[in-house]
Order: C-alpha cells, then structure tokens, then sequence
C-alpha cells in the first residue's frame, strides 16, 4: 500500500472499523519501528527526517474517552493527553535527563527548607482567551490546586504538599509558602497537575471540566480544545500566536501541526486495523500481543516509562482474611511476576523488581524480598491454619480463601494479567476471583476492602513523593490503609528538605511497604504508541503521556 500525503481529515469510526478488515491485504510501507529510548529533550519519537514541515491534522485514536480537565485530576491517560497540549507550566523537565529549565518561569529561588518558593514569570504569554497569564492568575491557580474548594468539588492536589498560600509581588513575581518543607513542589510544576488555566475557568466548579464542557477549558498552551462530541472526538487547534515553548526546547513559535483530532476507539482491533490499513497516523494503547503486526508493517513503535509506582497488586490488609501478615506474604510469594511478563507482555514490560519502576527516583531493589516462593507461601498458610480442602482451595473455620482482584481497565491487558494470577494462586490453595472492570457495583466495591481486597493500580510521577500520593491513606489510598506509621513514613519523603535524608525516607517507605506484604509489584508500566512513518518529531512528557507541539508530518 502506498503511502499517502497526510491531510486535514476526519475519519468517523464506522469507516475505521470497516478498515480492519484490509487487515490481511494492507500494511504501510516504508518507515522502521523503533523503541521509547529514541526520546530526546522531552519531544520523543523518531528522528526527523529533514526539516520540519508545518500543516496537516493528524488523528490520533485514543482508547477510552477523558473524565475531566481539572488538571489536579490528570492522572487518567486519557485526561492527561488533553491538558498537556492545551496548558503551559511553570517549569519544564526533560523526560530524558529529568532536568529541570524554565518555561513560564524565567528563574526560581527555593529557601534553605523549601518552605518558600519565589518564580519570576516571562512577560506576554497570554491565555487562548486574550487575558494575561501573570503572576496574579499564577497564583490563583496554585491556590486552587494547592487548597482545594469543598464548595467547587475541588481535591487538594495530590502533588502539592504542605500548601499554605501565595503572595503576588508584581505582575512578574509570585511567592509561594509551606507550612512544612515542600521538596516536591518544583517537579510539581512542572507536571499536567499544575497546568496552567485562565481565572475564567478556575472560577468554575468541577462539573464546569466534565466532558461537555471542553471548549470552555481555557489554558496558554500550543493547542486550543475548538470541537466535542462527548464520548467520542475532541479537536485541538494549533494556537497561531503561540511563542513561548520551554527554554530548551529546539523548536519555538506555534506548533507545526494544523490540529490533532482525538477519536475514541476502544476496540484494539479497530485501532490496530486503522494503524496498519493507513485510516490514521497516531494510537494510543498498542497490546502487548499487537506489537509484533505494527512492527512488521514497518511502523513506529513508541514504549516510554511512566517512571513511578509499579504497576502492582495493592493488598488490603484491614480485611479480615488479609490482617494475618503470613496469609499477605504468602499470596506474595506465591504470584510470579516473572511468568506474567513472559506470558502476557513483551520487554517493553521489565519485570518490576521494587515497589518503584527502576528508572524512577529513589528506586531500591527488592527483587530477592519479592521472590517467586510456593514452597515459602505453601508453608505459611499452613502456619496460619488455613487448610486444604478436598476441591483444592484452602479454608479455616469454615471460610473459604477466596478473595477478589478488581480488574482495571486504564491498565493494560488487566483481566489477562489477573486470570494468571489467579491461576498461580490456586496452586498454593487461594481462590482469587476477579471483579470486572464494567460492573456496575465496581466504582463502589473497589472503595470496600470486604469486596475487593486485591487493587490493581499504578501511578506515573517522576519525584520521590509519587509513593506517597499511591499509598497515604490521604491520598489514593491503593491498600485502604490504616496505618499510621505508614502514613508517617510517606509523610517524611514529603516534607524532608535535605536530598539525602529524603532518599533514606522513601527508601524506608519502600522497605515498609515490601516487609508489611502490602504490594505485589507486577512490572514497570509503558505506554505504548503505534505511528505510521511519515509522523516525525513525537513526543511525550516525564511519564508518557503524548505531547504533539513538535510533531510534524512528512509530506
């Protein structure tokens, strides 16, 4: 099939799903695949092949529609996609180097505790609605994430810790104070959880960022939200007047696309389909099992890290089955996390060997601790008098070891990964049943640790605090924990100003986590991105989420 000069369209998805079936017949010529390591200063993708051309809309097939805009709640990929093209940030940080360089802040003073944070701001930037983007709507904005709204339905958010207030000390400076050391707050600002909105839109309330209500979504960045159809497509316009990209960053000025059109496609087939029959330029999501048909039809494929907590099984030990930590430490020792990876994923899935991903910040290996063991977990439920019954599966004073794993649909391939570990945990006698992702219970049962006792989650956050905003009970809460010594230890890599000390702190709340049997770390999560040849210059943020100011299509 030949390769065509990539236009302005829109492809309805009935016309995409019709293309699957060219399956067999099509593949797109010319380009090679290539890994998530090819990213260079934080604009990924493959090289660009001659200079960079400007025009074009390019479709990308995103697999599940976005929840909100609220930056504080970007930590859904779909969600997160959106406002990374549409906000600026206070500070860049390379994706590769995970250093830090100015943006909206031309430069920043941190106090000797990190209790004060002072930014002075680039003049001229202004919202997509003609307003100022200045040190008073900074502030404004960090209030709001920083404080939370009751009243709005605004979270604190789970990246700022210690948050007490602002100070606008002109149009160019703002201040920002803590009530106790706030380490993290310069990566922070740098995250989609800090984007940057318009005081219009932050006058609103949570429902005024629901699907809707996109349009109205009023941020600086290289792309403006122009068209919605709830559920299924979202177009980003490329902002004419935009000129001010991260210091580092190569290219400046407006982006080189026209637009990107994002079309909810949840089927992998029809993705996948419309990949390889040339119906669309960018997919999100690409399985593990499909990676092989993108590469062989000579596309690019794209694996970057998400470089934070693993994605895991979280235990829930205040359920009275799990509060016996030899029953929690044998169904550790008795998931292979290795033949999971073997089975279901490809490398682009390293098998995790810590609580954190090993390129994440403060990592610490715990391979030896998390070790596959069914002789190890077959002898502590024996110590912990749960015996074998006569259809295999353990039971104590008439209960069953039956217990239920909540499938998670934004992870990849969740039900397969938990029927394997269900398979292995029925060899040393515990029956895990499995919640579907579509229940209609299942938003309620996962918040139940008498309904769902194992969590699958994971959260991407290149800073030390990523463990906390996973497991303090304030927080996401992954275990539904009650535990304040746990809680203390998190707060500790939080509010700890001194670098050293604050690497001994997550350290010890890594140690914690693995001795207490309150995690079964699975493996390092990718996101996985399929793109036909002709797309150069794609890239993606600190934890791979697609950033399209760079990209460019190759006429």
């Amino acid at each position: 099939m030949s390769r065509t000069t990539p236009v302005r369209r829109s492809v309805a998805l009935a016309a995409v799903a019709a293309a699957t079936a060219m399956l067999a017949a099509c593949g797109t010529a010319g380009g090679s695949s290539s890994g998530g390591d090819d990213a260079t200063s934080g604009e990924g993708g493959s090289a660009a092949a001659g200079e960079p051309q400007t025009g074009g809309e390019l479709l990308y097939l995103e697999y599940q529609p976005y929840t909100t805009l609220y930056p504080p709640q970007s930590g859904f990929y779909p969600n997160g996609a959106l406002i990374a093209n549409i906000t600026d940030r206070l500070v860049y940080q390379d994706p590769e180097t995970l250093e830090f360089s100015p943006w909206i802040a031309t430069d920043w003073e941190i106090n000797a505790d990190a209790t004060e944070y002072t930014f002075n701001l680039r003049s001229g930037v202004t919202f997509s609605d003609g307003t100022p983007l200045d040190a008073e709507v900074v502030a404004k904005n960090f209030d709001t994430y920083g404080l939370g709204d009751p009243e709005a339905g605004f979270p604190i958010s789970e990246q700022i810790n210690n948050y007490v207030s602002s100070e606008v000390v002109d149009d160019d400076t703002v201040i920002f104070r803590f009530s106790a050391p706030a380490p993290g707050f310069l990566q922070a600002t740098t995250a989609n959880g800090a984007g940057l909105l318009s005081s219009a839109t932050l006058d609103g309330d949570l429902d005024s960022y629901a699907p809707g209500n996109a349009t109205n979504v009023v941020g600086s960045g290289p792309f403006v939200i122009t068209e919605e159809t709830v559920g299924t497509e979202i177009l980003l316009e490329a902002r004419e007047d935009y000129d001010w990209a991260p210091e580092d960053s190569e290219h400046q000025g407006r982006a080189y696309l026209d637009g990107v059109r994002f079309s909810v496609t949840p089927e992998d087939s029809v993705r996948i389909g419309a990949l390889t029959s040339g119906q669309t330029d960018v997919i999100r999501y690409v399985q593990a099992y499909d990676e092989d048909q993108v590469a062989d039809a000579g596309l690019q494929l794209f694996a970057p890290q998400t470089q934070g907590v693993n994605n895991s099984l979280s235990l829930r030990f205040t359920n009275g089955i799990l509060a016996d930590i030899n029953v929690r430490k044998a169904i550790v020792a008795g998931v292979n996390a290795q033949e999971v990876v073997d089975t279901v994923f490809t490398e682009n899935y390293p098998v995790a060997t810590g609580v954190l991903s090993h390129t994440a910040l403060g990592y610490v290996d715990h391979e030896a601790e998390l070790a596959y063991d069914p002789d190890e977990a077959n002898r502590l439920l024996d110590e912990a008098g749960w015996t074998l019954g006569s259809d295999g599966i353990r039971e104590k004073d008439g209960q069953k070891l039956t217990l239920v794993a909540s499938e998670a649909k934004p992870q990849p391939l969740s039900r397969d990964t938990l029927t394997l570990v269900s398979q292995q945990l029925k060899t040393i006698g515990v029956d895990l049943q499995i919640l579907a992702a579509d229940s209609g219970t299942y938003a309620e049962a996962i918040k139940d640790p008498e309904q769902v006792q194992l969590y699958h989650s994971m959260v991407g956050r290149t800073d030390l605090d990523v463990i906390k905003s996973q497991y303090h009970s304030a927080n996401r809460n992954a275990n539904l924990s009650n535990d304040a010594e746990l809680d203390r230890l998190l707060e500790l890599v939080s509010s700890t100003a001194e670098p050293e000390a604050r690497l001994a702190a997550t350290a010890a709340a890594q140690q914690y986590l693995v001795d207490q049997a309150y995690v079964i770390p699975l493996f390092e999560e990718p996101q996985v991105y399929g793109a036909q040849p002709y797309v150069q210059g794609f890239g993606w943020d600190t934890i791979a989420r697609p950033v399209f100011y760079s990209t460019w299509l190759e006429q």
